[in-house]
């Protein structure tokens, strides 16, 4: 037994410049951890609550301090992510902040690995298996909610599918993010970048394609080995009255599934992300069918926002195949891994996601080696998305 002794809250910026929440949490052998709770922009209905970061501080320190701090084992993580919940009461944290919830449990996690003189992802369970790494997807354009007048898809993202090491998968994202630049350059377009470091250009949904198209074939040409794209439409965001509000049309939902339908087929889509609203399961599933003889992972983020409960429903009436995991979107550790158990258990992918609001913590790329995750999504580049890169590769190397 390894009784958490000491949780220090602070308030530390974001890489929006917005305050969120960092845990310190102490052990009595003197195990550590720190974590720091990340925040989306494009934000699903259903997810747990974040508080103003101030505000989930002084609560979490009134209310659930003195639960954790010599009550709980950080070798039992469900203990302590238990202790978190009781001290909340509302099963959507809404009364503690999601935020300082989550940034405990995973300092938590981080403590007991300590302690235990581990790293975080086989205190998890895991192990690096060399050759089976999560290929991470790069955002390389962006739009929707991350970026105003951009494209009305959220997200453009390169697969390197064919890298043989995470090295190499790393490197191939950001020379396509590199080589994206160079084509809007040739083009006479200018382009700022979004909130996870995406080029933002003023440009249609068809440019885009057009362009990842271009890119892609540029880098593959240069690295020797396939690449592919993906998307995240973030659909829920472009909702309005029963139709999809595109900013050169709009479309009904029965409109919205053919047309996806076609995007992935032409253009070999391996990921699709949210095409519909988040309350669309039914749709979700007749989009699932429709794309059933392809490899596209059909994911739910909004959709399922890594509750066991939505997940099931999805299960239930075959909505996509593929699960986006984001920790504070549930609140803890306990909570996420309970929501990976269910979609592996029912032959769903999982993709291991950052926020658009982010920060240097890197517990994401330990939960995707710990859980033999297919994928993550870290963005390519700035510092807060390349910390997840960069441990990647150094798991890697230790595994070596």
């Amino acid at each position: 037994m390894t009784l958490l002794t000491d949780v220090q809250l602070r308030p530390v910026l974001d890489s929006r410049g917005n305050a969120t929440v960092e845990a310190d949490v102490t052990t009595e052998d003197g195990g550590f951890g720190r974590a720091a709770a990340p925040s989306g922009a494009s934000t699903g209905e259903y997810e747990a609550i974040e508080l103003p970061a101030r505000e989930s501080i002084e609560k979490t320190t009134e209310h659930a301090l003195p639960h954790l701090e010599g009550e709980v084992d950080v070798n039992h993580q469900r203990d302590v992510d238990n202790a978190l919940h009781e001290a909340d009461g509302t099963g959507n944290f809404s009364e503690i902040g999601a935020n300082s919830a989550v940034a405990i449990s995973m300092a938590a996690a981080k403590a007991g690995a300590d302690s235990n003189g581990v790293p975080l992802y086989k205190h998890l369970g895991g192990a690096f298996r060399g050759e089976n790494f999560p290929i991470p997807f790069g955002n390389v354009i962006g739009g929707g909610e991350h970026a105003k007048d951009a494209t009305d898809i959220q997200e453009f993202l390169g697969a390197p599918v064919g890298a043989p090491t995470i090295e190499d998968a790393v490197f191939a994202n950001a020379n396509l993010h590199a080589t994206v630049g160079d084509i809007l350059d040739e083009r006479g377009v200018g382009a700022g970048k979004g909130d996870e470091g995406a080029w933002a250009p003023p440009i249609s949904d068809a440019d885009a394609f057009e362009i990842m198209e271009e890119a892609v074939t540029r880098v593959e040409e240069d690295v020797g080995f396939e690449i592919r794209f993906g998307l995240d439409v973030a659909a829920s965001e472009m909702y309005e009255d029963g139709e999809y509000v595109y900013s050169d049309t709009t479309r009904s939902p029965e409109e919205q599934i053919e047309y996806m339908a076609d995007l992935i087929q032409d253009y070999d889509l391996i990921y699709c992300e949210d095409p519909l609203d988040e309350n669309d399961f039914e749709g979700t599933a007749e989009l699932t069918e429709a794309v059933s003889d392809t490899d596209c992972r059909l994911c739910g983020d909004d959709l399922f926002v890594t509750n066991v409960s939505r997940l099931q429903e999805g299960i239930d009436t075959g909505a996509g195949n593929t699960i986006l995991i984001k920790p504070n979107q549930i609140g803890s550790m306990s909570d996420t891994m309970d929501a990976i158990e269910l979609a592996v258990r029912n032959g769903y992918e999982t993709v291991i996601s950052h926020r658009s609001g982010e920060t240097e913590d890197t517990t994401i790329a330990h939960i995707a080696v710990a859980t033999d995750a297919g994928f993550i999504k870290t963005g390519a580049v700035a510092g807060e998305r390349t910390a997840k890169l960069n441990e990647l590769m150094r798991i890697a190397d230790r595994a070596a």
